[in-house]
């Protein structure tokens, strides 16, 4: 673990945990457009919050299996730096986004297995960055954000191929070992900072930053 571990914060709903992620040193920090979410935000609060955060950290928004009004609507409420892909979107599609937007494209790849995280090999020279997260429970209704870990040593075989942030039950307790047993380079964290879900807590997103970067 190193102080150059850049971290993400994702699914920020208020200005109070925009500033308290910005502050504490946050490399990333994610808007979620995604209704079943219970970190959504409207484009009005995207304005918003992205406004607070242009130019202090790269802004990131994650979208589902989005369509192309959906992606309009995103980019001119909030004008990202990054769209992340969150569902099932196939490396065409991805192509097709990242080419139609000229926006770097971020592709979450949900990982259970090493034989999961292999998939992460068809977006190579596709996608600018892989997000390796929990694959979630079957029930859910969302695919990310249920803060469950996933077995770090499954990307060992995939890790060194692509460029990737690592996600999935982060928390400031396990994030330090996490970084040890994949040499991450940049972590994404979103229930792992709250105090109950879609609800952020500023002292834990400071905790959590602190912890990622080793200071």
């Amino acid at each position: 673990m190193t102080a150059s571990t850049k971290v993400k914060i994702c699914g920020l709903k208020t200005e109070a945990a925009m500033e308290a992620a910005l502050a504490s040193g946050a490399d990333y920090v994610g808007l979620v457009f995604f209704p079943p979410s219970p970190r959504n935000v409207s484009p009005q609060a995207a304005h918003t919050l992205a406004a607070k955060a242009r130019g202090r950290a790269k802004i990131v928004a994650l979208l589902v299996d989005p369509d192309d009004a959906v992606i309009e609507t995103v980019i001119a409420s909030a004008d990202p730096d990054i769209l992340q892909l969150h569902g099932d979107e196939t490396p065409e599609r991805v192509e097709e986004i990242r080419r139609r937007w000229g926006k770097p494209v971020m592709k979450a790849i949900k990982v259970e297995t090493a034989g999961d995280a292999e998939a992460a090999l068809g977006f190579h020279g596709i996608a600018d960055l892989i997000l390796f997260d929990a694959r979630a429970p079957e029930e859910s209704t969302r695919p990310g954000g249920n803060g469950a870990p996933f077995d770090w040593r499954a990307l060992l075989g995939v890790k060194d191929q692509v460029r990737y942030m690592l996600s999935g039950g982060l928390t400031l307790d396990n994030v330090a070992e996490a970084i040890r047993i994949t040499g991450a380079a940049i972590v994404d964290v979103s229930s792992g900072v709250e105090s109950r879900p879609g609800e952020k807590d500023p002292e834990l997103i400071r905790r959590f930053l602190r912890a990622a970067k080793g200071v």
